[in-house]
């Protein structure tokens, strides 16, 4: 069980350390503040953890106070109180309401293993919580690339421009073997095919934690991490020894 915050990636820059001269490239991180808005225990719910809320939800332009903000009526009911006839019903049968954080509905919502007894709904977190760690761990999605061919994707070479070649250039040419002995001309499993190139969930571990500015909610980590600018990650201590 680790520590952790969720934020978005603001970009590159670099650090440098007049000591040894060394210059050291950083990614930006704005990590929280988040909101804890649900526990999870192992009484109830057999694993221990917290649900962390990142950005609030855009309020509207027309109609603010009718309309707290762009959230569906189960994502308000989520982090306040509002009446509904479940809870009128829970409340005259003598059951416990679960304890809302009475926030504003979040954009960004995700679950993190840790000892759920240290935190209480509604508490804010911010970037000092990972004061302690020396290597982080960050999970994003890699940048959406769409729908694309095998040179783009995997760096195939293409066909020939002369010698018969018309209109297959871009090719990825045979996809199976004729031969009995090596499968009776199916295509292998793995094969290397055109198909949705980026938006995949990538861990990057081990990262160094290069420097934290509580103030402004800023994480500096070493190297790059996955995902474009404005894409939100999460952010946790690292399990991974050496």
């Amino acid at each position: 069980m680790s520590k952790g915050i969720l934020g978005r990636k603001v970009g590159m820059t670099q650090v440098f350390d007049r000591e040894s001269g060394r210059v050291t490239p950083v990614t930006v991180i704005e990590a929280g503040p988040c909101n804890v808005l649900q526990i999870k225990t192992v009484e109830k719910d057999g694993y221990s953890a917290i649900q962390l809320g990142f950005l609030d939800k855009k309020r509207p332009a027309k109609d603010r106070r009718s309309r707290p903000s762009q959230a569906s009526r189960a994502e308000r009911g989520h982090v306040a109180n509002i009446k509904s006839k479940r809870q009128e019903r829970l409340a005259k049968s003598g059951g416990q309401l679960a304890p809302k954080a009475n926030c504003e509905p979040k954009k960004l919502i995700r679950e993190l293993r840790c000892d759920a007894s240290a935190f209480q709904v509604g508490q804010e977190i911010k970037a000092d919580i990972l004061s302690g760690a020396t290597a982080v761990d960050v999970i994003g999605y890699t940048r959406g690339r769409g729908y694309s061919g095998v040179m783009k994707r995997h760096g195939f070479s293409g066909q020939r421009a002369t010698h018969g070649v018309k209109k297959c250039h871009r090719h990825l040419g045979s996809t199976a073997s004729h031969a009995s002995w090596r499968g009776g001309g199916r295509t292998k499993k793995g094969k290397r095919l055109p198909g949705q190139y980026g938006n995949e969930r990538v861990t990057m571990r081990n990262l160094k934690l290069v420097r934290i500015d509580v103030d402004s909610n800023l994480l500096l980590v070493q190297g790059a991490i996955p995902g474009p600018r404005g894409g939100f990650v999460v952010v946790r201590e690292t399990n991974k020894k050496g």
